[in-house]
């Protein structure tokens, strides 16, 4: 066992428990979908459950469902008259999510929205108080742009997978256009005055980011 796996298995063994629920959800996931490190897993989840808890959003945003694990652990967080909205552009993945999230004790929190964000995002007409970003890696900077308006003063943004594997700090590779566009956004928070930001070391890389100001 590696350094690595010893510290994550530390870590796992200090925090709170993976709810049972969820716990099936992620061998579920690992099982039955492509790409399950998409899916965020015990300590993320842990985290984005208490980030919510912290913030108290009455509405939250989040772009990119994948397997539902991430929406189920905000919803988890949230106040029983809160409300998610969940936003998943492979209409192919909503015959394994849309089971898991009406399954769960925290169903009636969550609306799960197929298809793309940049259409479905401005016909909802909503502000939020809580956005997490983690859908097509090329197209950050464009969500960011759109979601901006959206988040109310003193809101959140949570980026996922900014560091993209440590990609940020090796010369682009020719027609990497994730990495690229995990770059641009990452150039593009760092210079935007109206908000406050910090990168975390969790995983991929973790953004959090306060609206000071419009």
């Amino acid at each position: 066992m590696s350094e690595t796996e010893r510290i994550d298995d530390y870590i796992a063994a200090h925090i709170d428990a993976e709810p049972e629920y969820l716990h099936r959800l992620y061998r579920a996931t690992h099982l039955h979908l492509l790409y399950p490190r998409m899916a965020s897993g015990h300590l993320q989840g842990r985290l984005l459950k208490m980030l919510v808890q912290m913030i108290r959003p009455q509405c939250v945003l989040e772009l990119g469902t994948y397997s539902g694990y991430s929406a189920l652990c905000m919803a988890e967080g949230l106040a029983d008259d809160a409300v998610l909205h969940t936003i998943e552009v492979n209409d192919e993945q909503e015959d394994f999510t849309r089971p898991w999230i009406e399954g769960s004790a925290h169903a009636r929190k969550i609306h799960l929205h197929i298809g793309d964000a940049m259409e479905i995002v401005p016909r909802l007409g909503l502000q939020f108080d809580m956005i997490f970003i983690d859908a097509d890696k090329r197209r950050y900077r464009d969500y960011y742009d759109m979601v901006m308006p959206m988040l109310r003063r003193g809101g959140y943004i949570v980026a996922d997978n900014t560091l993209w594997d440590n990609h940020v700090v090796e010369p682009l590779r020719k027609n990497d256009e994730q990495t690229r566009g995990i770059m641009e956004f990452n150039d593009v928070v760092a210079a935007d005055g109206r908000v406050e930001k910090v990168i975390l070391p969790l995983r991929d890389g973790l953004t959090i980011i306060r609206k000071k100001t419009e």
